[in-house]
């Protein structure tokens, strides 16, 4: 059998993490307490959408802490995130991990606020991005976070390079970054891109640390939103949290200096999450037995890399 999992000591806080390093994207369709729950069965880890309240955070804590070493607490970059962020982590000690996640990580804000944080919670891991170049990487990890959100534009429902045309592929993406980070020390999230069970092992075999997965997990019972009827299938709808439906609904619209950077799909209903936790999980076994590892911390020294023109045979499909 294939060891999938992984444990890694992070570079500032000094904490020790152990699990399967997949996690859920924090969008507020799938970064929800209940695929928390689900996931945590797999010691796979669930970033948590921004927008429960501390009351919320204290019921889950009461009533799960077993998953409380499994998920993070996401925060924005601004005052009321901080004043949030820290509202939470104090009525709940024994959450281990911080998500500081903006769309654009390269601003001299966002690597301040991260230094403002680490400061305020030295002993807290702290993920943080977006970003897709090894000197970000380096800058953010120098501030005081330990693992770094790789990815710009690559998301199943983000419409950022068509809206700005700004994107950055995303293997090439997390091979950069995946080097820059590992040279101090540090970890990254591929958090993009994957639309299938194989993606996911190739964004591990280019380095990796943790991948970081949207609209492979929605659609599910433990995403937030009701089951609807269209056209007699049954299916639930999935934005990005840049687009007009998540700025309406937690920001009351488009602010005028900026466009929506994401779409909202109806995503085909697909019962529960558990099936497709065992695909994922059964495909990266394959793959670590396809190529002769015998653990996951092995596929990244055995992948090679082709470039293709197509990734599978297109003539049943």
């Amino acid at each position: 059998m294939v060891d999938l999992m992984r444990t890694f000591v992070f570079r500032n806080s000094k904490q020790t993490y152990t699990g399967i390093p997949i996690m859920v994207a924090n969008m507020d369709t799938v970064g929800t307490f209940e695929m928390a729950k689900e996931m945590t069965k797999h010691a796979m880890f669930t970033a948590i959408h921004k927008h429960y309240s501390l009351e919320e955070w204290k019921l889950f804590a009461a009533s799960h802490p077993e998953c409380l070493e499994h998920v993070a607490v996401s925060s924005g970059s601004g005052k009321a995130d901080l004043d949030r962020l820290t509202s939470i982590l104090e009525a709940i000690p024994l959450i281990k991990y911080i998500c500081l996640d903006v769309a654009n990580g390269y601003s001299e804000h966002f690597v301040e606020f991260v230094k403002t944080v680490h400061a305020k919670f030295p002993n807290h891991t702290i993920m943080a991005g977006n970003v897709v170049t090894g000197e970000m990487v380096e800058e953010l990890i120098l501030s005081g976070a330990d693992i770094i959100k790789v990815g710009i534009g690559p998301g199943s429902v983000c419409t950022t390079r068509i809206k700005t045309g700004v994107g950055y592929p995303q293997l090439s993406a997390v091979i950069e970054c995946a080097d820059s980070a590992h040279g101090l020390k540090g970890h990254i999230i591929s958090d993009g891109g994957c639309s299938c069970p194989g993606d996911v092992a190739k964004a591990f075999g280019a380095g990796a640390d943790f991948v970081m997965l949207g609209g492979m997990f929605a659609g599910h019972d433990q995403c937030a939103g009701e089951v609807l009827e269209k056209n007699g299938k049954k299916v639930k709808l999935f934005y990005g949290m840049s687009s007009d439906m998540a700025m309406k609904k937690h920001a009351g619209g488009v602010a005028e200096y900026r466009a929506s950077e994401g779409r909202t799909v109806e995503v085909p209903y697909r019962g529960d999450v558990e099936t497709t936790i065992l695909d994922i999980l059964g495909g990266l076994r394959s793959t670590c037995t396809y190529v002769g590892a015998a653990k996951l911390k092995e596929l990244s020294r055995r992948a090679t890399f082709i470039r293709v023109t197509q990734q599978h045979s297109q003539v049943f499909s």
